[in-house]
């Protein structure tokens, strides 16, 4: 008879101890540190240009961010039959520290899709390919730039996220292979705020 009453006990007390494990997306001192996906595929556009990224897994925190696309301007004024506008290729490699996916999943929330704040150094290249423009004839000087920039990556649903940042660096440009004297470098500047889809 003692038996039969301490059973219901032990059933409880084990859905207790065994009920302990973890949910999916939290952290306890028994589960794994948060991390970066394996690998992301997606496109994400601006005012600015359009572009198609794949992030790498390298470390739990750290992923490297690939990129190709097009960077986009717009020129206008009274020289100028016409509000001129052009597109030119951009490759950009790009490693980032994802530094508090820890601290958003304690506090619940999304890291899927690599979700969260950075600190990356935007590495770009324009290479003189080609240009898509209204005008004819118009050409971009080749040109490099490292940029440190600072930005976050938040979700919109499963498969929308939107992306924005803010870095300075420098930028060099090979100025002698459009016929000017000397090679040049400047400040560059990196702002950002893009819209993307996740595959």
């Amino acid at each position: 008879m003692k038996t039969i009453k301490l059973l219901p006990l032990l059933v409880l007390a084990g859905f207790a101890v065994f009920g302990q494990t973890p949910v999916k997306g939290t952290l306890n001192d028994k589960s794994p540190s948060a991390s970066v996906e394996k690998s992301v595929f997606g496109i994400q556009m601006s005012l600015f240009g359009i572009w198609g990224h794949n992030e790498t897994k390298l470390t739990n925190q750290i992923a490297l961010r690939s990129e190709i696309g097009f960077d986009s301007g717009i020129w206008g004024g009274d020289f100028y039959d016409k509000i001129g506008f052009l597109m030119t290729p951009v490759i950009i490699a790009e490693p980032r520290w994802y530094y508090n996916l820890n601290k958003r999943v304690k506090k619940s929330k999304r890291i899927d899709g690599n979700s969260g704040n950075f600190i990356s150094i935007n590495t770009s290249y324009h290479p003189d390919w080609f240009v898509i423009s209204n005008y004819e004839d118009i050409r971009v000087i080749s040109d490099i730039s490292i940029v440190p920039t600072w930005g976050i990556r938040r979700n919109i649903g499963k498969h929308f996220n939107y992306e924005t940042g803010i870095g300075l660096g420098y930028r060099y440009i090979f100025a002698k292979q459009a016929g000017y004297l000397e090679n040049k470098s400047e400040a560059a500047l990196n702002l950002r705020f893009r819209i993307g889809y996740k595959f």
